[in-house]
């Protein structure tokens, strides 16, 4: 391509320009339709091969291809500037050079070779344009480049569903998990011995254990649990099962637990609980209207050592009014606003007025049984009696609890106690002789033996896959 400066000779005096019928163009600054039979190349804006035309081209707001311009017949774009048609145009001017395609390009009005002709805005008063040049590659120089697509950008994953969402960046995809340490046993003393390159992982038994706090952690659903512990005679370890149960519960759960003595006459469970408490449940149920918040509720309550919460009963004993029905309505109704599971510690007997409230109110029972003959035979008894006052809802969901307060040396046959149960209730615990629940002070769970801890977990465990088979319920 040759781009060149120098003016054209004017038109030849003896020849006039032709031009098709038909056609509209701008000629000497004046538009009109033009009879002829031939356009010259130049009106067109397309030189024929060989000759170049000069073209001035102003006004124009967008770059335009040669492809979209009209065709030799149609009318060629109007602007405000006028065009020059084979005249000398002025030195000043910069002036577009036109570089025609093949023969016969310009008369059949086609651009077989991508011809593209631009041309930039000028300035009509000064006679100054942008030059633009046409090259036959079929590229347009002064065509602007599209915008980058984000979905081109370099190692870019193609995704059908799209791009991921933050929530996908979890620590469990992006961390690397090793397995945990054994907790206890030789399994640890090699752990420690080979510095972490032998780990055998823990003991089946640990496996179980862990199973079991989680099943004691599954949420229970927005509506308080009541589980009282039941025993039809004295001594057998009512107490000491109650705050076994509560402490574990409150332990290995993320709510609130609670233990209250509903004993109508002098309770002990706050002598086997950690902490004390200023107040009792009979001066919480004289101040029950007061009460508004957890905070205020919590001077009733003692907690200490422990995340069981205690409601002591009275003990004082001048105090002439027992512990009724309508105590006992009224201090769940309140403890019901701020606890997940309230354990009642029942009195001795069924037929006492605390009992009807209590029953009403349970969604699973706890029974306990002593290791002696008299103690497994009332233990059955109160089963008797629940499916006899119409509650085999409550025996169904029962757990015995067959405490060996008394130690392994009776020759009481313990195995035969747990078969006449199985065949009643779907579960049974035993809890094992411990020392340091027969001192009779408050328990502590650090101070347990191994087996007593595992068998306190497994009683919470099964009184939790009650509740949560019960949770469409009674409100």
């Amino acid at each position: 391509m040759t781009q060149t400066n120098t003016p054209k000779p004017g038109p030849r005096p003896d020849r006039a320009p032709s031009f098709p019928k038909g056609s509209v163009g701008t000629v000497a600054g004046e538009t009109g339709t033009i009879p002829g039979d031939e356009v010259p190349a130049a009106a067109s804006g397309v030189a024929a091969a060989g000759d170049i035309s000069v073209v001035t081209v102003s006004g124009a707001q967008d770059r335009t291809s040669a492809g979209s311009l009209p065709a030799v017949t149609g009318a060629v774009h109007q602007s405000p500037v006028h065009q020059v048609v084979g005249q000398q145009a002025p030195a000043t001017a910069a002036m577009p050079v036109v570089t025609a395609g093949p023969a016969g390009a310009a008369t059949s009005g086609e651009d077989p070779a991508g011809v593209a002709a631009t041309a930039d805005t000028g300035t009509a008063d000064t006679g100054t344009a942008d030059t633009g040049i046409a090259s036959a590659d079929g590229a347009a120089a002064a065509q602007p480049a599209p915008a980058a697509d984000i979905r081109d950008l370099p190692g870019r994953r193609e995704r059908a569903e799209g791009p991921e969402p933050a929530s996908a960046l979890t620590a469990d995809r992006l961390l690397t998990r090793t397995a945990a340490a054994p907790v206890s046993g030789w399994r640890r003393w090699l752990y420690q011995a080979t510095l972490g390159y032998v780990n055998l992982g823990d003991s089946d038994q640990v496996r179980i254990q862990r199973a079991m706090e989680h099943r004691i952690a599954t949420r229970l659903g927005e509506r308080t649990r009541y589980v009282p512990v039941l025993s039809r005679k004295g001594g057998v370890g009512k107490t000491t099962v109650t705050t076994l149960l509560g402490m574990v519960l409150a332990e290995l759960r993320e709510d609130r637990v609670i233990a209250m003595d509903a004993n109508p006459d002098r309770g002990t469970l706050s002598d086997r609980s950690p902490g004390r408490a200023d107040f009792t449940a009979r001066q919480l149920v004289k101040d029950r209207f007061t009460v508004d918040s957890f905070a205020q509720l919590s001077n009733y309550t003692a907690r200490e050592g422990s995340r069981l919460d205690v409601l002591a009963s009275d003990t004082d004993p001048t105090v002439a009014h027992a512990f009724d029905d309508a105590d006992y309505r009224a201090v769940t109704d309140i403890l019901g606003r701020y606890y997940s599971i309230v354990l009642t510690d029942s009195g001795t007997g069924m037929v006492h007025s605390v009992m009807k409230g209590t029953l009403e109110k349970a969604d699973a029972v706890v029974l306990v049984s002593g290791g002696s003959v008299d103690e497994a035979r009332l233990a059955s008894e109160t089963l008797s009696w629940l499916e006899a006052h119409g509650r085999q809802d409550l025996v169904a969901k029962a757990t015995v609890v067959i405490n060996m307060a008394a130690g392994n040396r009776t020759l009481v046959d313990i195995d035969e106690i747990e078969e006449h149960f199985l065949s009643r209730v779907k579960n049974v615990v035993r809890i094992p002789h411990d020392r340091h629940l027969a001192e009779g002070s408050r328990i502590r769970l650090g101070q347990l033996k191994p087996a007593t801890r595992a068998a306190a977990v497994e009683l919470a465990a099964l009184v939790v896959d009650e509740l949560q088979q019960d949770q469409g319920g009674r409100g």
